[in-house]
């Protein structure tokens, strides 16, 4: 979720809304704030059903790329006015913010990482990617904050009881990242970088095939990304991150929570 000026835009909504909502107190927001929401692909874990008869209530936009959003209306076409859909050009889903989409070969469908840019900051926002593809370190440019699927653990994928055929979708490319892929495609991103992000948000974890110890104690071994880290949780909600203090900055900016 990132907190802007003109509201709340929500990056997928795999937790249903009273739980999304429950997450929310405390924070000074509400589900009523949320004034779009932007869909990455449409696996349970990132679309809940739950949420139609909330997204059609507060009338919020939906925004998903074109090839989904026949899966997301069989079985509820009441969502059709609210769908938006997008192909490869950027969009504004709120007032002051850009939403740049960017493709991943994730599953048939495949999924969507965004570079989100308004108010004086830019977010990258990608999960779900199978690899990473050549392009994506020309798109996620200039970010004050990356947010990365690092999703398992080599080893412990190997060692799990999982079927194979689970461990060859989610290691064959068009899976997950590993926690190798994601520092590797990190470490390259920050040394094209002419500025260092404020933050490194690490997504998706693997709850049975990875673990948060071993992710933390991996990432710092390069303390430009220790000094920078956030582990996004499964079951607990994160802190606001924004701007850190490198140089003035005017003006108002994103602040993202995952």
């Amino acid at each position: 979720m990132l907190r802007s000026p003109a509201g709340l835009l929500l990056i997928d909504a795999g937790i249903g809304p009273r739980t999304f909502a429950r997450r929310l107190e405390g924070t000074g927001v509400h589900p009523n704030d949320i004034a779009a929401l932007c869909l990455t692909h449409l696996d349970s874990d990132h679309f809940s059903p739950s949420w139609v008869s909330t997204l059609c209530r507060l009338k919020i936009p939906i925004y998903c790329h074109a090839n989904k959003v026949d899966g997301l209306t069989a079985g509820s076409p009441e969502l059709v006015p609210h769908i938006r859909p997008f192909n490869d050009a950027a969009f504004s889903p709120i007032h002051g913010i850009t939403c740049d989409p960017i493709s991943f070969a994730h599953d048939h469908l495949g999924s969507h990482g965004f570079v989100v840019d308004g108010f004086g900051y830019r977010i990258g926002y990608a999960t779900d990617l199978g690899h990473v593809p050549s392009y994506f370190f020309d798109r996620f440019r200039n970010l004050d904050c990356i947010a990365l699927e690092s999703n398992y653990d080599p080893q412990m994928q190997a060692d799990s009881g999982r079927p194979w055929f689970l461990k060859r979708r989610i290691t064959g490319g068009r899976g997950h990242l590993s926690n190798l892929q994601a520092l590797a495609a990190i470490r390259k991103l920050l040394d094209r970088a002419r500025q260092l992000p404020d933050h490194i948000v690490l997504l998706h974890r693997s709850q049975e095939c990875n673990c948060p110890n071993l992710v933390r104690r991996l990432f710092s071994t390069d303390q430009r990304i220790a000094a920078r880290l956030t582990l996004a949780q499964q079951y607990e909600r994160s802190p606001w991150l924004g701007r850190q203090i490198r140089e003035p900055h005017l003006g108002e900016q994103l602040r993202l929570p995952l």
